[in-house]
């Protein structure tokens, strides 16, 4: 049996010393055991990537990137069409039937962009992101605007590693060639994805992808006998 007074000096000591609490995080993390410590910053990591979108606050309204009238904010790479008709952005094989890009001066880290096409002819095509250019060379990745059974809603890497993901094959049904469709491309860190009328097609995270900012940029296939028309071109940063 113990000394009364020493108890209680005891029990008074545990409850109001304000130096003992602050120690109790650091005794409940020394009491863990390595696989602990392993299952708890998994567990963080989830939580950290799943609030992302929250921490990072909401997205800014959307901006429209092509007026309608002339190619303002844009910049012309290579000797393809690329012109203004009837409110629409349209672009066109030329004589040389190369490869040919429209650029946005703006560049582009984190963000939305949702446009409207309608393929005539061929209409192999593109939509690039984080992408730089020197004369009809890109350096960046194109989610693929392309002919029935072609992979449109994929990523394509271009002078590098080529094709990236594919969409699964049912999901090509989403494209309506010749009528106007609609694709929404979102770019957040290292993860892409993309839609096509309302059906996502495809979705991969790659380290590469979040490295850097860079335009958006529409492609005209080589070849020559393409025509694509665009219009209601808006991005959104996130």
């Amino acid at each position: 049996m113990g000394h009364p007074g020493r108890k209680a000096e005891r029990l008074s000591n545990f409850s109001g010393s304000p130096q003992l609490d602050s120690r109790l995080p650091a005794l409940y993390f020394a009491g863990l055991n390595h696989a602990h410590m392993k299952q708890l910053t998994r567990i963080l990591f989830v939580l950290l990537v799943a609030l992302q979108p929250v921490l990072a606050g909401p997205p800014s309204k959307w901006k429209s990137i092509f007026n309608g009238k002339d190619l303002s904010g844009w910049k012309v790479y290579g000797t393809e069409k690329w012109y203004v008709e009837k409110g629409e952005l349209i672009c066109e094989s030329g004589p040389d039937k190369e490869y040919g890009y429209l650029g946005t001066d703006e560049q582009y880290k984190d963000f939305e962009v949702e446009v409207s096409f309608k393929q005539e002819a061929d209409g192999n095509s593109g939509v690039f992101f984080h992408s730089s250019i020197e004369g009809t060379k890109v350096s960046g990745w194109q989610v693929e605007v392309a002919p029935p059974g072609k992979s449109t809603g994929g990523i394509y890497e271009s002078y590098g590693r080529g094709w990236l993901i594919k969409p699964e094959a049912e999901k090509d049904k989403a494209l309506k060639m010749g009528e106007w469709n609609t694709m929404k491309i979102r770019v957040q860190g290292n993860t892409v994805t993309s839609w096509l009328n309302g059906q996502e097609m495809v979705t991969m995270t790659d380290d590469a992808f979040g490295s850097r900012a860079g335009s958006i940029a529409l492609q005209i296939h080589s070849g020559g006998g393409i025509k694509v028309r665009w219009k209601n071109l808006k991005v959104r940063t996130l």
